[in-house]
C-alpha cells in the first residue's frame, strides 16, 4: 500500500474508531513512517539501527545475500510489510522450500492477532505500527517478504481484469523495467523488478515482480505462480481494501478499549456503512495515489484539517532529547514498537522451526496508563 491507505485512509478509520482528530494524526503519521524508518534515516538521527521497518532502494541493493544478509532482509519485510499469514502451513518439498512458502503473507493470520494484541496499551504509536502491518497483509496477499523467485515471481501470463461480473474483460500487462516511467492505467502499463533467475536475487523481494499493482486499490489482476503449481490466482483489491479498511476500524476500536476481545476475520461494517459508498468510490477509482480523496473524507468526518505528512516533523525533538528520555518521544515510542513487533514476527518464527528471520531479541513496552 501507499500513503494514500497507510496515512489519509488510516487516518479515517481511526477517527471512525472514536479517536480524537489528534490521536488519529499521531495514528496515521506512526502507520506511514514504518515506510520511513530506514537504517539511513536512524543513523542520522543516532537511533538503533536494528529499529528499522524498511529499506531503501539503495540499502536493498548494497544488501548482502548470503545467509546473514538474508535474515536482515526478512526480519524487516515479514514484520512490517508482508505479515507470514500460517507458519506451518502444510506443503510438499524440502526445508528450504517450506520455509519460503510459510512466509507468503495473507490477511487474518495467527500473526495478524498477536500484532494487534502487541499494540494493546501500548500507545498511539504502537497502534499505527499494527495498522501499517494489518493494511499490507491484505494488499500484498500471495508475496512474501524474504526475496524468492520461486514464491514472488511472476511471468507474462498476468492479465488485469477492467469491470466487474458479465461485463468484465482481461488484458495483458505489459509489464516495462524503466523505474523513471510513471504507471499508465489507461493503456496498461506498468513498471516492475527486472527478472534475475538467481533464487535469493533482491529482485525477487516482495511484489517487485508484479510492479505497484498491489499497492493499487483499484486493481484487479490473475496471474500464475510458481508457488501454487500454475494454478490461477485472482487478487481483487477493491473488495480486499474495503475489507483492510472495516478490519482497521474494528481493531482500532479495540485498541481504544471499546471492545473487550478481538477476532480474527472481523470487520466494522456497521460504523462503516454511513460512508461505504464513498469509500467504494475512492478505492475503485483508476487513480495512481489517492491521497487528494481520502484526505477530503477525513476531513469532513472531523472537521479538522489533516497536514501532509511530515518525515521531520519528530525528527528534532528525538535528537534534542537526553538519552535516557528519548524513549517518551514521539519516535522513542515508535522506535520501541518497531522493535517489538520485529521481535514477535522473528521469534515466532524461530518458534516454528523456520529460521530465515535468525533470531529476534525480546522486547517489551510498558502498557500506557
Amino acid at each position: 500500500m501507499q500513503g494514500d491507505f497507510h496515512y489519509y485512509a488510516t487516518y479515517c478509520a481511526a477517527f471512525l474508531a472514536g479517536y480524537t482528530h489528534e490521536e488519529s494524526l499521531a495514528i496515521c503519521y506512526s502507520a506511514q513512517f514504518v515506510d520511513f524508518c530506514s537504517v539511513t534515516f536512524l543513523k542520522k538521527i543516532k537511533g538503533p539501527e536494528t529499529a528499522a521497518t524498511t529499506q531503501l532502494q539503495a540499502e536493498l541493493m548494497d544488501s548482502r545475500t548470503d545467509h546473514v544478509g538474508l535474515q536482515k532482509i526478512t526480519r524487516t519485510w515479514a514484520s512490517f510489510h508482508f505479515l507470514p499469514r500460517d507458519l506451518n502451513a502444510e506443503v510438499k518439498g524440502g526445508r528450504r522450500y517450506q520455509n519460503k512458502y510459510r512466509l507468503i503473507c495473507g490477511p487474518n493470520g495467527e500473526l495478524l492477532a498477536d500484532t494487534v494484541e502487541l499494540a494493546k496499551g501500548k500507545g498511539l504509536e504502537a497502534a499505527g505500527v499494527a495498522m501499517h502491518v494489518l493494511a499490507d497483509t491484505w494488499a500484498h496477499s500471495y508475496f512474501a517478504g524474504t526475496p524468492s523467485l520461486v514464491i514472488n515471481n511472476t511471468n507474462y501470463q498476468f492479465y488485469e481484469i477492467l469491470g466487474e461480473g458479465d461485463d468484465a474483460e482481461t488484458r495483458r500487462i505489459a509489464f516495462r523495467h524503466n523505474p523513471k516511467a510513471l504507471d499508465d492505467p489507461v493503456e496498461g502499463k506498468y513498471t516492475n523488478s527486472v527478472y534475475q533467475s538467481s533464487e535469493n536475487n533482491v529482485m525477487n523481494l516482495g511484489h517487485g515482480r508484479a510492479g505497484h499493482l498491489p499497492d493499487y486499490s483499484f486493481a484487479r489482476y490473475k496471474y500464475l505462480p510458481a508457488w501454487a503449481e500454475y494454478k490461477e490466482i485472482i487478487k481483487d483489491n477493491p473488495s480486499d481494501y474495503m475489507h483492510a479498511f472495516c478490519q482497521m476500524v474494528y481493531a482500532l476500536r479495540y485498541l481504544r478499549g471499546d471492545i473487550d476481545a478481538f477476532a480474527l476475520d472481523t470487520y466494522d461494517w456497521d460504523t462503516v456503512a454511513p460512508y461505504k459508498e464513498e469509500i467504494k468510490e475512492i478505492i475503485e477509482r483508476r487513480q495512481l495515489l489517492a491521497s487528494k480523496d481520502w484526505k477530503a473524507l477525513g476531513e469532513k468526518l472531523s472537521g479538522c484539517t489533516i497536514e501532509a505528512f511530515d518525515i521531520k516533523k519528530y525528527q528534532q525533538e528525538y535528537v534534542d532529547a537526553e538519552n535516557n528520555e528519548k524513549n517518551q518521544t514521539y519516535l522513542g515510542r515508535f522506535i520501541t514498537a518497531a522493535l517489538a513487533q520485529k521481535s514477535m514476527v522473528t521469534n515466532s518464527m524461530a518458534a516454528s522451526r523456520n529460521r530465515l528471520a535468525g533470531i529476534g531479541l525480546e522486547v517489551r513496552i510498558r502498557d500506557k496508563g
